[in-house]
């Protein structure tokens, strides 16, 4: 596959920029990701440069033209501008001073050293395919490590020795699998080997440079083959240590040889299942696929031989769910994220019975109730979490949750069923038992709640009603004792 860079579709501020720093005597070169969208056909949203001047001199090229700059990066020879376009648009700009980083073996962080040629800046870079450049104004194609031919290949290959490269920024080894599940690719032998060799080496990286990683991986047009690689390299057991526990488990119904294959397709069938930017699930939705990924892991955990040679796995969605939340709080996920796809995990399996059993117009309320916000995600993880070759058993599993969607619609629109509260607030309580706010209000109004759950909207005389009766056989509503004389 021939891929030529389309440089027409650059915005004349890139040129700009480059006749700026030319004219006062410093090299300039657009690099990295940006270089290579332009031959995948892409405009990146954020340009990068580099250039021979130090930052201090950076910032006398450019300060007056941009229309503001920050400098938190200037320690690693970073200086950032922000540049209105004539169309109103504005651009992020960096421009970083060539670099040949060394990194101590038992640090975090990067000795940064700067360098004075473009090529040894792109040899310290990631892979071959974020080390190609454009100098500017020219627009020269500067590619010494074959980087353009490795992207029509689809091949992720480092610069220079893989070991070298992990050594110094182990998180490339996360990187690759990124890069995977976002571009598609596969990895050159030799990095691969070095990723299993060195997987250890991610123990020194921060949680949230790992979790930043994690993210886009799943993020990812491809976000099987990601977390495949993560899985076969070894870096998972060290980062996401549920997943390839998976691959020891059978699954109960003998669909896949086991329960980590069967994941992977859930996870896939779920990513598939996402909405433009204006449905319900506008894709990527990381809480949905994470979900989709992480709803088994509770299996080995449960796993249970019976008598008669099955396997089963009781409970596995709550043990699921706690092993999730344990695993994103350690990866310093915020927490709204760590109770969507927990809460997810915990209810994928609350669906399953639907079909055989029948549920009331109750079970349909608490399902609704249950799920709240995450209604919509619910629906598609449940149905992603069909993975039979059984087609007989595969479309009775789908008309039984199509009949449930359809039954919650009719509700929905009977009773607004999205926003279930009791016929009567905690005001009319008090006022109606004559009672100071307190936990008997609240046990009162989760009455009226279980009460609205189990048959629909009452009115406020029947809830009155109800209500006065449960109140009468509380120990709150009877007479205190006569105290004697």
């Amino acid at each position: 596959m021939n891929l030529v860079a389309d440089t027409s579709k650059f915005d004349p501020v890139v040129l700009e920029l480059g006749r700026l720093f030319t004219d006062a005597g410093y090299e300039l070169s657009l690099v990295g990701g940006p270089v290579r969208d332009l031959f995948l056909g892409r405009i990146s949203p954020d340009l990068d440069f580099t250039t021979n001047a130090t930052p201090d001199e950076i910032l006398q090229v450019a300060k007056k033209w941009a229309d503001s700059h920050w400098e938190m990066g200037r320690d690693f020879g970073t200086i950032g501008f922000r540049k209105r376009n004539s169309n109103k648009e504005v651009l992020l700009i960096e421009v970083t001073t060539y670099r040949a980083e060394a990194y101590d073996p038992q640090s975090r962080k990067p000795v940064v050293a700067f360098g004075t040629s473009l090529i040894e800046d792109l040899q310290r870079r990631d892979f071959s395919v974020n080390a190609m450049a454009l100098r500017l104004p020219a627009m020269e194609l500067v590619d010494p490590f074959g980087g353009a031919e490795d992207l029509a290949a689809g091949l992720l290959r480092t610069p220079g020795k893989a070991e070298d490269s992990f050594s110094d920024d182990p998180l490339r080894m996360m990187r690759a699998a990124r890069f995977a599940s976002q571009l598609g690719f596969s990895l050159h032998p030799d990095v691969l080997s070095a990723m299993t060799g060195m997987a250890e080496r991610i123990s020194i990286i921060s949680a949230e440079r790992v979790r930043d990683e994690l993210v886009k991986l799943i993020c990812g047009a491809h976000p099987r083959a990601g977390v495949d690689i993560l899985v076969g390299s070894g870096l998972a057991d060290l980062v996401l240590p549920e997943i390839p526990a998976l691959k020891l488990e059978t699954d109960e119904h003998h669909r896949h040889k086991d329960v980590y294959q069967h994941s992977l397709q859930v996870l896939e069938q779920a990513a598939s299942l996402e909405t433009g930017p204006d449905g319900a699930v506008p894709g990527p939705d990381f809480v949905l696929r994470f979900a989709a990924l992480m709803h088994d892991v509770g299996k080995p955990k449960t796993r249970r031989f019976e008598p008669g040679g099955g396997v089963s796995f009781r409970h596995h969605d709550l043990a699921g769910a706690k092993l999730t939340a344990k695993r994103m709080k350690e990866l310093r996920f915020d927490n709204d994220s760590i109770k969507a796809v927990s809460r997810l995990v915990e209810l994928h399996m609350r669906f399953y019975g639907y079909g055989e059993a029948g549920w009331s117009d109750s079970a349909v309320r608490r399902y609704v109730t249950d799920a709240g916000p995450l209604l919509e995600r619910l629906h598609r993880l449940t149905r992603s979490d069909v993975t039979t070759r059984n087609q007989r058993k595969a479309d009775r599993l789908a008309f039984a949750y199509d009949d449930l969607e359809e039954r919650i619609a009719v509700l929905a629109e009977q009773e607004e069923l999205d926003s279930i509260r009791p016929d009567l607030d905690g005001g009319a309580i008090m006022a109606l038992l004559d009672i100071k706010p307190g936990r008997v209000v609240g046990r009162a109004y989760n009455f009226l709640l279980d009460q609205r759950m189990e048959y629909g909207p009452l009115g406020a005389e029947k809830a009155e009603e109800v209500l006065r009766q449960w109140w009468a056989e509380q120990p709150e509503s009877q007479p205190a004792p006569a105290v004697e004389a």
